[in-house]
């Protein structure tokens, strides 16, 4: 098992909610997903960084000096750093040094599974990489492997820039055919007036829990960051009998690299084309508040903030205090309180995500021939039947469709209106 130590860095010029503290925590989560071992945690208060080792050299002397006593492999910086930041500080504290983004790449890297995002996360790599390029940049030629060196582009190390360029133009247009394919999916649904929901939130909030409590989608469920990377989109049923499509999407973290969200766009685009957000918060998180900050940070990147949004207050199996979650329920509007792991509360989620919905629906009461049971099948179908009645000479049926689906029934020649 690697062993890391890890080095938290904050800015005083840095104007966020976020205490040191919780920074030293979170990477200590990130670091723990890729499996290695956290051996300890330096903090740093600067002022601000400096161009060759972004800390000072009297601290990076007695990092390396640290690094010797305690024998660690790696070491992690939270702040992102520059070849020149990460190569000084590489020859100077002996080992092997990574910054935030390669940490974050390399758990990306352990979790893509499909072609789309193992090309998502090769183009993320890519793109990291050539500004480091510059002069003799990062050591390319690392040997053993371990955290920072996993997935595409270790088969990458010895390229020059023209070759990674073409590389990423390639990758670039692979995804622009598949966010294509895409598109043409969904503006069937559109056509067919099937609303897509669409699930945000912080990473490990319990985005793909509450899918597979939905759908039975049977989504990979871990007790880590990132640990779903490809989109997964299903059908459901609401309890007014509209079918939706609700999909699972990458977790947001804070100060998530623009870079990243950039080469994940083609999977975020499930949130951009949504009609509707389920936004999924861990009450049982200290930081409950600063997620939902970082996720609407993100959204507003994505140019999506201003779309309907139903907060899932999650996880409450996890806590008994009622005045936390009460306080919660009323800080966030639009929100149900949740257990997306226990399945609690799931019918109330369903109706607030239908009345966020509602006025995409329209009732027809119709009679038709006994001989168009094929309608019948359709209605059970597409809609929610209210009621239906065998008649002597007709089936009389009282039933929710989409407006536009419901037009279409009513210009059939064996509908008549009752």
């Amino acid at each position: 098992m690697e062993r890391a130590l890890l080095v938290t860095i904050k800015l005083y010029t840095e104007k966020d909610n976020w205490p040191i503290e919780d920074l030293a925590n979170e990477l200590q989560e990130l670091t723990h997903s890729t499996g290695a071992e956290v051996v300890d945690n330096i903090s740093c208060l600067i002022d601000k960084p400096t161009p060759n080792l972004f800390i000072g050299k009297g601290k990076t002397e007695e990092i390396g000096l640290y690094c010797q006593e305690i024998d660690v492999d790696t070491v992690i910086f939270s702040h992102d750093l520059s070849g020149t930041q990460q190569r000084n500080l590489e020859d100077m504290i002996g080992k092997k040094t990574i910054d935030r983004t390669q940490l974050i790449l390399d758990i990306f890297a352990r979790h893509a599974k499909s072609p789309e995002g193992k090309m998502q996360v090769e183009l993320a790599q890519l793109q990291y990489l050539l500004p480091r390029l510059v002069g003799k940049g990062i050591v390319l030629s690392r040997l053993g492997g371990g955290i920072g060196t996993r997935g595409p582009g270790e088969q990458k190390l010895e390229v020059d820039r023209r070759r990674i360029r073409k590389r990423i133009e390639k990758l670039k247009e692979d995804l622009k055919n598949v966010s294509f394919h895409r598109s043409r999916i969904r503006q069937r649904r559109k056509d067919n007036q099937v609303a897509q929901v669409a699930l945000v939130g912080y990473t490990n909030a319990g985005k793909s829990t509450l899918l597979n409590a939905l759908t039975d989608a049977d989504q990979l469920v871990e007790d880590n960051m990132f640990c779903t990377l490809d989109p997964l989109s299903k059908s459901l049923k609401l309890p007014n009998g509209e079918n939706i499509v609700i999909s699972d999407t990458v977790g947001f973290l804070y100060n998530l690299p623009h870079h990243l969200i950039e080469a994940f766009k083609a999977t975020l685009e499930e949130v951009v084309e949504s009609d509707i957000l389920i936004h999924v918060l861990d009450v049982s998180h200290p930081r409950v508040y600063q997620h939902s900050k970082a996720v609407l940070e993100v959204l507003i990147q994505l140019q999506s903030e201003n779309k309907p949004i139903v907060t899932a207050l999650n996880k409450i199996d996890k806590t008994d205090d009622k005045t936390w979650l009460g306080k919660l329920n009323e800080d966030f509007p639009y929100s149900v309180l949740i257990s997306a792991k226990l399945k609690q509360n799931i019918d109330e989620l369903l109706n607030e995500v239908q009345e966020n919905l509602s006025g995409r629906l329209k009732t027809l009461d119709i009679k038709i021939p006994h001989t168009r049971m094929d309608l019948v099948n359709f209605f059970y179908k597409e809609g929610k039947v209210i009621e239906i009645k065998y008649l002597q000479k007709w089936i009389r049926v009282k039933v929710n469709l989409p407006k536009l689906t419901a037009q279409k029934i009513t210009q059939d020649k064996d509908v008549e209106p009752v």
